[in-house]
């Protein structure tokens, strides 16, 4: 397609050739494992009789300072992981669980899967026991994608967090011509999708979250010592919104959702999968 900030290549993963365009609560309640409301996103059958060949998102709960409603771990929550895993076992040879997971960072279940995804970290805080199995489950071979981090304070907080997961790591900012910007999306910029509430205002950045002197968008991996991302910060980006808000917006659907919200996610995917 001329002039389109992507083309489709090939994946491991197989995936198709046309993109279809088509709680706040708190950690101290009881676990929650389940959808309480899929919120009209569909229901397909897997293929699968076995759960563990099958992809789950699976979204980390943490414990963050009160009173910032926005940066909690239920952000996006389930619109997000419902509609990208729709769109994940639409577009890939994935066989993908209609159902996400929550867990927490000290939960054995999270062993169990390959990819995770955090929300809104901006006030994240890790005890000693969800910094040591967050660091386990990276050591093992886990994927983990932080995503709704903007600005200077929020992006020293979520640092300063992992830290105490992987002391002694220091975050690479990819460049452009890293393999995950093109795996399977030949991304020709680094994607960055604002909130629907920025949009709506005329906004193409969050301009509420403190200092904004560098807006621009940045990846930052966490390398473990064979040089595997263990951990992809998406700074700067929501890109989550543009999975849960699709279907409220056509502009903001094809500006956001279907230009960078899911080549991006799929790509992220096909490499966390891959490496």
């Amino acid at each position: 397609m001329k002039n389109a900030p992507y083309t489709i290549g090939l994946t491991l993963l197989g995936c198709a050739l046309a993109f279809a365009g088509a709680l706040a609560q708190s950690r101290d309640n009881p676990p929650l494992r389940d959808i309480v409301d899929r919120e009209g996103a569909p229901v397909w059958q897997v293929e699968s009789t076995f759960p563990n060949e099958m992809f789950t998102f699976v979204r980390v709960r943490y414990d963050s300072v009160r009173g910032d409603f926005r940066a909690h771990w239920s952000c996006d929550y389930p619109g997000a992981d419902l509609n990208f895993s729709y769109r994940l076992q639409e577009l890939t040879a994935l066989d993908v669980s209609p159902d996400g997971l929550i867990v927490d960072l000290t939960d054995k279940e999270l062993l169990k899967h390959p990819f995770a995804f955090m929300s809104s970290p901006g006030r994240m805080l890790l005890n000693s026991e969800d910094a040591a199995g967050l660091r386990n489950y990276v050591m093992n071979g886990g994927f983990l994608m932080v995503d709704d981090c903007w600005g200077k304070e929020h992006l020293e907080n979520v640092k300063t967090e992992l830290a105490k997961a992987l002391p002694g790591v220091t975050p690479v900012n990819l460049p452009l011509s890293h393999p995950i910007f093109h795996i399977v999306y030949d991304l020709q910029e680094k994607p960055q999708v604002p909130s629907i509430n920025a949009f709506n205002q005329g906004l193409e950045i969050e301009p509420w979250h403190g200092d904004m002197t560098d807006p621009a968008p940045h990846f930052l991996a966490y390398h473990d010592k064979r040089g595997r991302i263990m951990i992809l910060l998406c700074h700067n980006n929501d890109l989550a919104d543009g999975w849960e808000r699709e279907g409220e917006n056509l502009e903001y659907y094809k500006r956001y959702s279907e230009r960078w919200s899911y080549p991006m996610g799929v790509n992220i995917i096909a490499y966390a999968m891959s490496h």
